[in-house]
């Protein structure tokens, strides 16, 4: 897509991007991206593999309502979710996929645009780039002596972007109507909840695929920013932290932050925006908690992991214990996949009793025994060495499987 773009472009602006837009291959792409994510239906109830029974008649439709002007966006489904490890909940916004196919199309064609401009220390929902990427960053950081920390908080980013100021930078690359149209009508749809309907003058939804790309281009003026003033960012949405040599830069380094903040209509959270000394305090990032050279799964991460277990293992399953042990492995080898670089090897060790206690207890019942496995009995009966054998993964095993090549 860069390399037609490139011929559109004019000065620092581009135009001709709408035909880009409704162009069938590119909506047609749109969908088959949309598809491998699946996602919940939205207030249509239509589903991805209801949609694609009826291509490419779909694609086509969709091809001339936004040629001719008259495609509008239905509303938003609001759904609340529970954040990892919380009590809490966050918000999620589920377009239909027919709306989700269109914010695609945008992406696709204007995300090459910006994407050049990006900032080096933007990680998030960028091509080529993700949450590994800058964990390694932080890590290269506290070790090359930038232990002093800004640990940031943006409270309700995605819900309190001006759409005023955010059209603006949208703006500041784009000069093509149509296209500009689109993207405000995407912002401004309705948002249907269980409990109200409303128009939204602030915000990108979470869970809209226009949001990520719009969120980054919102950020981008204080990545550029913190980069000239020489401080080390690293930036994963709306999750960050700027790492100094010295108190005194990460001081310097917050107030910047913000007075940014305030000039961009944000509000920086005031229990959770903090200075952390990073050799005697804990801070965390993108599921790690980090502290000195060392780090490992936050409490959140490590519980998150565990109520996906809980689920699984009830001991009023009636599945087989193969069945079980088969999604509880998908979980297992999902999560170790992202946290196999824990300094610490009783992390894994410590989740990997908790399961197979969770398993004793289900196969106590199982032969009509009462409560939770708790004594040397059960060990006895159903040893580390059975569940090894039914193929329960370990991830302790896993974890001195990747030490392994380091130790030789």
């Amino acid at each position: 897509m860069l390399e037609t773009l490139e011929q559109g472009g004019k000065g620092a602006k581009w135009f001709r991007l709408f035909d880009k837009v409704f162009a069938e291959r590119n909506l047609l792409a749109a969908f088959q991206q949309v598809a491998k994510n699946d996602g919940a239906a939205g207030v249509d109830h239509v589903h991805c593999d209801e949609f694609e029974r009826q291509l490419p008649d779909s694609i086509w439709e969709l091809s001339d309502l936004i040629k001719s002007g008259t495609f509008r966006p239905q509303a938003i489904k609001r759904v609340e979710i529970p954040k990892p490890g919380s009590t809490e909940k966050r918000p999620l916004g589920i377009p239909t996929v027919r709306d989700r196919v269109v914010q695609a199309a945008i992406v696709n064609v204007i995300e090459p645009i910006f994407e050049r401009d990006f900032a080096e220390h933007s990680y998030g929902f960028r091509p080529g780039r993700g949450c590994k990427d800058a964990l390694r960053r932080v890590d290269e950081l506290i070790k090359s002596g930038h232990v002093f920390m800004v640990d940031a908080d943006l409270k309700g980013y995605f819900d309190t972007i001006p759409h005023d100021q955010l059209m603006e930078r949208v703006k500041g690359k784009i000069s093509d109507g149509p296209v500009l149209k689109l993207i405000e009508s995407f912002l401004t749809a309705d948002i249907i909840s269980e409990s109200a309907r409303w128009t939204p003058e602030r915000g990108a939804p979470q869970g809209a695929v226009l949001s990520p790309l719009l969120s980054n281009i919102y950020l981008d003026p204080l990545d550029h920013l913190i980069a000239a003033r020489g401080f080390q960012m690293v930036r994963y949405a709306d999750d960050f932290v700027i790492l100094c040599r010295t108190l005194e830069d990460a001081q310097r380094a917050l107030d910047l932050v913000r007075s940014w903040t305030e000039t961009a209509g944000l509000t920086l959270h005031p229990t959770k925006t903090k200075l952390v000394d990073s050799r005697t305090e804990a801070f965390s990032f993108l599921g790690y908690t980090f502290r000195g050279t060392n780090h490992w799964p936050r409490d959140k991460s490590r519980q998150k992991l565990k109520d996906t277990l809980r689920e699984l293992t009830k001991r009023t399953s009636g599945e087989s214990l193969p069945s079980i042990i088969q999604k509880a492995n998908q979980s297992l080898k999902g999560w170790f996949e992202y946290f196999q670089h824990s300094s610490y090897a009783n992390v894994f060790q410590d989740e990997d009793g908790w399961l197979r206690r969770r398993l004793r207890s289900l196969l106590r019942k199982r032969i009509k025994r009462r409560g939770i496995s708790k004594g040397i009995t059960d060990s006895k009966r159903w040893p580390n060495v059975f569940f090894a054998k039914q193929g329960l993964f370990s991830l302790k095993a896993a974890h001195a499987a990747v030490l392994q090549p380091s130790l030789r």
